[in-house]
Order: C-alpha cells, then sequence, then structure tokens
C-alpha cells in the first residue's frame, strides 16, 4: 500500500483534548494525536511513570500548540483527579478524551485462559476497562459544558477467540460493554462515547502479543482488501469520531481492520 495521505484543515480549530495512552511514536495514541494536530486541535498528554515521561514530552514538543503534560496511573483515583484539576486550570473546558490503556500480565497472555490468575483478571479489567468508567466520570464536568466526545481503542479479541489475547480480550470486552452504558448515561449531556476496533497494527506493545507475526500473516492474507491496516487510517477514523462530522455517532464500535472482521472461517 502507498503511504496514507496526511491531510490537514481547521476542523477542530479552537477544540481541545485530551489522549490517555501515549506511549512512543509507533503507537496508535501518537497517531492519533498527530492527526488530531493537523486538524486544528490542542491537546493535552498524560504519562504513567518517569521512564515514559521523556518520550512523551519529546513527543509533544513537536507539536505547533502548547501540549501541557500531567503524571497518571489510571488505577490510582487521586492521579485521575489531579489531572483534571490541573487541566482545568490549563485549558478550563474540554471537547474531546480519548482511551488508549490496556495492560496485562504477560504470563496471562501466554498460557491458557483457563489459567488467568485472579490478581491478573482483577488488573487487566482495571487498567484496560474500569479506567474509561473513571476517566468519563472525571472528565464529565468538564465535557459538558459544550458536550463533546469520547473515543476508546479495542480490538477484535473482545467478542472472537484470538490465540494469547486471552485476559486482554475479556477486558476488551468489558471496555466495548462500558462504552455502550457510558453513552446512554452522557447523552443527556450531548457527550458521545464511541469506540474504534482496530485491526492488528506492528506497534511495540502489540509485539508483546505471543505470534504476533502470525497474526499480521493471517489477517493480510483473509482480510478483503488484502492487507493490515495502517496507523493512519485509525487515527483518521478516530478524528472523525471526535469531530463534529460524528454528531449523530454515539454507544457505537467502529471496524479499522480492511474487513476482516466480515470474513467467515
Amino acid at each position: 500500500m502507498s503511504e496514507t495521505p496526511v491531510f490537514t484543515s481547521d476542523l477542530l480549530k479552537g477544540k481541545k483534548g485530551i489522549i490517555f495512552g501515549v506511549a512512543n511514536k509507533r503507537s496508535i495514541a501518537w497517531g492519533i494525536a498527530q492527526a488530531l494536530a493537523n486538524h486544528g486541535a490542542q491537546l493535552a498528554f498524560t504519562y504513567q511513570g518517569d521512564r515514559l515521561k521523556e518520550s512523551v514530552q519529546d513527543l509533544a514538543s513537536t507539536l505547533t500548540q502548547p501540549s501541557p503534560l500531567y503524571p497518571c496511573d489510571v488505577t490510582k483515583d487521586d492521579d485521575i483527579k489531579n489531572v483534571f484539576e490541573q487541566l482545568g486550570r490549563e485549558f478550563g473546558s474540554l471537547q474531546f478524551l480519548v482511551h488508549c490503556v490496556a495492560y496485562a500480565k504477560k504470563e496471562d497472555l501466554a498460557g491458557k485462559t483457563l489459567d488467568t490468575s485472579r490478581d491478573g483478571f482483577h488488573l487487566a479489567q482495571d487498567v484496560s476497562a474500569y479506567s474509561l468508567i473513571a476517566l468519563a466520570k472525571a472528565a464529565e464536568p468538564f465535557l459538558e459544558k459544550e458536550g463533546g466526545s469520547i473515543v476508546a481503542l479495542t480490538y477484535l479479541g473482545s467478542e472472537k477467540v484470538i490465540p494469547h489475547y486471552n485476559v486482554m480480550g475479556l477486558a476488551k470486552a468489558s471496555l466495548e460493554s462500558s462504552i455502550r452504558y457510558l453513552a446512554s448515561d452522557l447523552g443527556k449531556k450531548n457527550i458521545r462515547v464511541n469506540g474504534v476496533s482496530a485491526g492488528p497494527v506492528n506497534t511495540l506493545a502489540a509485539r508483546g502479543i505471543s505470534g504476533f507475526t502470525t497474526m499480521l500473516e493471517n489477517h493480510r492474507n483473509r482480510a478483503p482488501l488484502g492487507r493490515n491496516v495502517e496507523i493512519e487510517e485509525v487515527a483518521n477514523t478516530a478524528l472523525f469520531l471526535l469531530s463534529p462530522l460524528s454528531s449523530g455517532i454515539t454507544g457505537e464500535i467502529l471496524y479499522v481492520d480492511c474487513g476482516y472482521r466480515i470474513m467467515g472461517a
């Protein structure tokens, strides 16, 4: 496939949002950040721990508009509270929030789902699913002033058995159900909540899944478009859902996987 074209506009000029989950330049979260910035949005970012701070800071510094940066462990309510207190002082209001956060213990991905530890199950659900609820609740007062949009990343492993996805598939199923219930709760305040289900993308995080190279090959061979999806394509879909262009869409999961999901065995 030829390189995905980069589009720019003033579609999101004057709009402000925060992205949770940027880790490095090859992450989907950073692809989304670039797409949003290319259309005029001003962004804030979070990072977990000093190990990631420098990487996220370096990326944020490449954007044309000032981008606040806050430490945040999404499993800690005080961290979330502090982020939005600071964000309120710097941004005042928000128009969107992007959730690109997921984690599971490596050992709970390597074996059978039967062997998932209790602690591992709780951790995957807390980081990957409950965090969306916690962040949406904290963001609600800032978004409700003029409505807004929340987008979370998910994956087909939420509804189909994907080898070595295991407990993360259970967490993504929970995340997708949360998207629907949150859409119902927040719709009266003109806040939309949607998900983007991306096909496998060759990110550093994805490489931690055993057999990921085979997953990419199988996807490419079976997808109607005959290829794997590009980060830019996922980012552009998130851009659409975060923009006024999708004002009538909420509680939905949009699949960006070159058609892979529609195929039978």
